[in-house]
C-alpha cells in the first residue's frame, strides 16, 4: 500500500480518501479503548451541534405558539419534517408508529446530508488527519447502522413482543428440515441489512473524492496544460454531481433504515 504522506498519487488519493489514526488532536482511552479526538471526531461533533442547532432553531416559532404561522428556516424545517413523515415513514413503518420513529429518521437525514457537505468543504482539507468526508469513514457508518440495527429489534420488540419477535423471524408451518436452512439464513440477514447501510453510505461517498482527486492528477501524469484546464472543468461538473449524492445518499440511508424498521413491526406481510 503507498504511503499516504510520500508524492506518489496512491499516496495522495490515500490522504484524501481514509483516516489518518496517526494524528489525534487529544490522545484519550476508556476502559482499553481507544478514544482518540480525530479530525473525523471533530467533524461529526460539528455535524451533530449543526443538527441540534437547525432544530432548535427551526422549531422555536412551535415552542412559544403550536399554532404559529412558518416561515424561513421553519417553513423549511417544517417541509422537510413533513417530506420525510408523508413519504418515508407512513408508507414504510405505519401511520401508528410515526411519533415514535419520526424524529430517528429526521435526524439520519440532517445529519448525514450535512456530514456530506461538511465533507465538500476545502477548508477541511487543510486540517491533519485524512479524509475530508466523516461518512466516507466506514467506522463512523458501522455506528450510524448499528443504531438502525438495534431500533430494527427494539420496533419488532414493541411490537410483538421480545420472544414474538424473534418467533417471527421464522414463517409458521415450515418443515424442520428447512428451518436448519432457514433459521441461519435469518441470522445472516439481521446482520447483512446494517452491513449494506455501512456499505452503501461509505462506499459512494469515498468513490467521489477518489473520482476528483485522480482527475485533478491527469495534468501532473500527462505534464499537459490543456489537460489541466480540462480536469477542473470535469471536477466542476463531479463536484454539481457530488451535491446531488449527497442528497441521494442521505435519502437512501433514511429509507433503507424505514424499511427494515417496518419489516419488524410488520412481520405479517
Amino acid at each position: 500500500m503507498p504511503d499516504p504522506h510520500s508524492g506518489s498519487l496512491g499516496g495522495v488519493i490515500l490522504h484524501h480518501v481514509t483516516n489518518d489514526l496517526n494524528h489525534t488532536f487529544l490522545e484519550l482511552s476508556f476502559l482499553g479503548m481507544d478514544m482518540s479526538i480525530t479530525k473525523h471526531v471533530i467533524m461529526l461533533w460539528l455535524a451533530a451541534a449543526v443538527t441540534v442547532g437547525l432544530a432548535v432553531w427551526g422549531t422555536r416559532r412551535y415552542r412559544k405558539d403550536i399554532d404559529a404561522q412558518p416561515k424561513g428556516l421553519s417553513h423549511i424545517f417544517e417541509l422537510l419534517m413533513n417530506f420525510i413523515r408523508e413519504d418515508i415513514v407512513n408508507p414504510n413503518i405505519g401511520l401508528s408508529y410515526s411519533k415514535i420513529w419520526t424524529p430517528l429518521i429526521t435526524t439520519y437525514f440532517i445529519f448525514i446530508l450535512i456530514c456530506n457537505f461538511l465533507g465538500m468543504i476545502p477548508f477541511f482539507d487543510y486540517l491533519p488527519g485524512g479524509s475530508t468526508t466523516v461518512t466516507g469513514n466506514f467506522q463512523a457508518t458501522v455506528g450510524l447502522a448499528s443504531i438502525t440495527f438495534f431500533s430494527i429489534i427494539v420496533a419488532g420488540s414493541m411490537k410483538h413482543g421480545f420472544f414474538g419477535y424473534w418467533k417471527n423471524m421464522i414463517p409458521g408451518n415450515v418443515p424442520a428440515p428447512v428451518l436448519l436452512i432457514l433459521i441461519p439464513i435469518e441470522i445472516l440477514g439481521m446482520f447483512v441489512r446494517p452491513f449494506a447501510l455501512t456499505m452503501r453510505l461509505g462506499a459512494n461517498m469515498t468513490a467521489g473524492h477518489i473520482g476528483m482527486v485522480a482527475i485533478f492528477a491527469l495534468p501532473i501524469l500527462l505534464k499537459s496544460a490543456p489537460i489541466g484546464i480540462i480536469s477542473i472543468m470535469l471536477n466542476t461538473g463531479i463536484y454539481f454531481l457530488e451535491m446531488i449524492v449527497s442528497f441521494v445518499q442521505a435519502y437512501v440511508f433514511t429509507l433503507l433504515s424505514s424499511v427494515f424498521i417496518g419489516m419488524a413491526i410488520h412481520a405479517e406481510h
